[in-house]
């Protein structure tokens, strides 16, 4: 029967990682598809039935929900020019799955997870940023653990992570094969973060980590889960659950993000040729931020691109991570490209979606 039970979770997950590559190389995820960073998903980890961690004094849910407004309202204040988004703005539950597509859907450009972190013991303190990629040690894979065991308040859990085991440390073996295109500015990110709290708030310093979070894998943008310090802890409860503590907190997020956004927007200037937009029959300066329509990608190239795409407009490819990603038309402006991405989804290419270039190069 043990024999049988464990062949049984190795089909699972076999059958999740299938699922999971045909997501990687079928539904390729959307850049940062601007020069600037103007839209931000602020996440305040649990909410509503999951309490989260539970100090003596204060609960995950509330702490995260008081530091994720209190960052946001920061944001907005002190850069009028970036749209702040919350996953939650009260104490309501939301899945995991339908925190990382609210970022998706609104094409935000960074993407902020706030937890608070706890252990058996009272003796752990300190800050650590994650990123999503390969857990280096057991503690990595037991804060993983403890994060997404919120699924097992979702209803649809079972359908929508297909049969995911948060308690299974086989089934984050499959987690380690998706590697997000983002990870290397999700860690500058994440390098800022542990930069701010710990040299400004004076918080202990836990690192920079990576590990399999089910919040983060499907998130299309720069993303990291920050976690601000151990409810387990006397001293760090009695911080995390006071004003100042919260304050400081906050502003320290904010600065990582202030920081990381003057260093992108700095450095994302380029150069490059015009072309002509097939659609409208006018060049397009390569200069500016161009929009074109993504339809698929492929392991191998398409002999005859225009003929294999007939009736889509200004065929291109790009290359990355071994793929062959084609596009269909050239924009100047955002919303025509997306008018022209619906027309694109009426023939045939449901996963169409919209991304955007600067001299030649995907943002």
């Amino acid at each position: 029967m043990l024999k049988l039970r464990l062949n049984s979770e190795k089909r699972a997950i076999l059958f999740f990682l299938i699922l999971i590559s045909n997501f990687i190389f079928s539904n390729d995820v959307k850049a940062q598809n601007k020069g600037k960073i103007s839209t931000v998903v602020i996440d305040a980890g649990h909410g509503g039935k999951d309490p989260g961690a539970v100090g003596k004094k204060a609960k995950e849910k509330d702490i995260t929900l008081s530091v994720a407004k209190m960052t946001g309202d920061y944001i907005k204040q002190h850069c009028p020019d970036v749209k702040v988004i919350y996953t939650r703005s009260n104490d309501t539950f939301v899945s995991l799955l339908r925190r990382a597509q609210i970022a998706n859907e609104k094409n935000a450009d960074l993407f902020i997870s706030i937890h608070c972190n706890a252990n058996a013991s009272t003796q752990p303190c300190g800050v650590e940023t994650f990123v999503m990629g390969e857990h280096r040690n057991v503690a990595n894979l037991e804060v993983a653990k403890l994060e997404n065991a919120a699924i097992m308040y979702e209803e649809n859990a079972q359908e929508d992570y297909n049969n995911f085991n948060p308690n299974s440390t086989e089934a984050y073996i499959m987690l380690n094969f998706f590697q997000s295109e983002y990870k290397n500015a999700s860690l500058t990110f994440a390098e800022h973060i542990q930069n701010q709290l710990v040299n400004r708030v004076g918080r202990k310093d836990r690192g920079v980590q990576q590990a399999g979070f089910l919040v983060l894998y499907k998130t299309a943008m720069p993303s990291v889960l920050v976690e601000i310090g151990f409810l387990s802890n006397p001293a760090e409860e009695n911080f995390l659950n006071s004003k100042d503590g919260q304050t400081y907190i906050a502003s320290a997020l904010f600065r990582a993000f202030r920081d990381y956004k003057n260093a992108y927007e700095k450095e994302n200037v380029t150069e490059g040729p015009a072309y002509e937009n097939n659609n409208s029959n006018k060049i397009v300066d390569a200069n500016k931020v161009i929009y074109k329509v993504q339809i698929e990608s492929r392991s191998k190239k398409v002999d005859n691109p225009s003929q294999h795409y007939k009736g889509l407009n200004a065929i291109d490819f790009y290359e990355h991570n071994g793929q062959y990603k084609y596009t269909a038309g050239a924009f100047e402006s955002k919303k025509e490209a997306d008018e022209y991405c619906k027309d694109i989804k009426t023939k045939g290419y449901a996963s169409a979606f919209v991304v955007a270039f600067k001299n030649g190069i995907r943002l």
